[in-house]
């Protein structure tokens, strides 16, 4: 068995969106919390040896990215392949009291875990199923060894499912999947492409690793 290379995902800091009792808009930064946690984790990846960072465009992302990159050096490659579930633009940034979007939320989170649902102009089950699997593809036709991702925690966790279930990932088993797992802000999820004669993929061996954040942060985030 060998290793080909490893991907070490990371979450964005927080953001103000995430803070916030809104459908959190594509162009939500991080607050301060998450300025703090995209510092802390900064100084840990440093420890790293790596050859790429990529992140998403997303505001929150880039400035976790930016964190990264001051600290190391490494110039950021952003890819639209790793920005968050897209939900419909009429939800985008409206209040949870909002009652249209809520019940338009609702129906787009339901599509998400429905073949063959789509509401207004969101991502779907088949769309967001199909981005994890090119990315995934992408990575592992990368010729780095060694590559940092900063991207969003709904996406990150479709990855993982992909990895885990591989064509047996249905819709139903997707939505349990989702509802039973969570990741910190900045937490570290590490995927190696292993190369075995008889079977050759990706493996999950760190899942929402947050040390860096234990004892400096001690709000529940």
């Amino acid at each position: 068995m060998s290793t080909e290379k490893t991907i070490y995902f990371i979450r964005h800091g927080q953001s103000v969106g995430n803070a916030t009792p809104v459908f959190q808009p594509l162009e939500s930064p991080l607050n301060d919390l998450g300025k703090k946690q995209a510092e802390y984790l900064a100084q840990r990846i440093s420890n790293l040896t790596f050859d790429t960072l990529l992140s998403s465009p997303l505001p929150r992302a880039q400035q976790t990215a930016e964190a990264i990159k001051n600290v190391t050096g490494k110039n950021i490659e952003f890819s639209d392949l790793f920005v968050e579930r897209i939900k419909p633009t009429s939800v985008s940034g409206k209040s949870y009291e909002d009652e249209q979007a809520c019940t338009t939320s609702k129906k787009w989170k339901k599509s998400l875990c429905t073949p063959d649902m789509r509401v207004e102009d969101g991502e779907n089950f088949e769309d967001i199923i199909s981005r994890a699997d090119t990315a995934l593809d992408f990575l592992k036709h990368r010729t780095e060894k060694s590559i940092v991702v900063v991207t969003h925690g709904y996406f990150l966790r479709t990855m993982i499912a992909r990895v885990l279930l591989g064509n047996t990932l249905s819709a139903e088993s997707f939505r349990n999947f989702q509802k039973s797992i969570e990741h910190q802000n900045t937490g570290v999820t590490v995927l190696q492409y292993v190369v075995k004669p008889e079977d050759s993929g990706w493996q999950l061996w760190t899942y929402n690793d947050h040390d860096h954040l234990i004892h400096k942060v001690q709000n529940k985030i």
